[in-house]
């Protein structure tokens, strides 16, 4: 019951291939974006589609996997956690990032 306080599944398209960095001690990071789209109908029975993007931060081995099988259009499921963290711009204002730390993926289909 533990794993489910912080746990996020997604299912959506990649709007960036991986963005790999690798560090000093060769522990692997891929950033990357997803979009999942919900589409409801309006007061005038229009169809109406949302889309909300998600930061993805995937490390190691599925880092590695990531930068090997996945392309932007690429429609993945994610399974991982909430994590924030925050950072100072260029000019020095504080920024706040949530992202999704990634656990699992399953590549669904490709674009092409």
């Amino acid at each position: 019951m533990a794993t489910l306080r912080n746990c996020v599944r997604l299912i959506g398209n990649l709007g960036t291939d991986p963005e790999v960095r690798v560090f000093d001690n060769n522990r692997k990071l891929v950033r990357l974006s997803i979009a999942t789209n919900e589409s409801y109908k309006n007061e005038k029975g229009e169809k109406v589609t949302e889309t909300q993007w998600h930061h993805l931060t995937l490390w190691g081995a599925q880092a590695s996997l990531a930068e090997q099988y996945l392309r932007k259009g690429d429609e993945v499921s994610v399974a991982g956690k909430l994590a924030t963290r925050n950072y100072n711009d260029k000019d020095g204002v504080k920024r706040y990032v949530t992202e999704v730390v990634v656990n699992e993926f399953l590549k669904l289909n490709s674009k092409s």
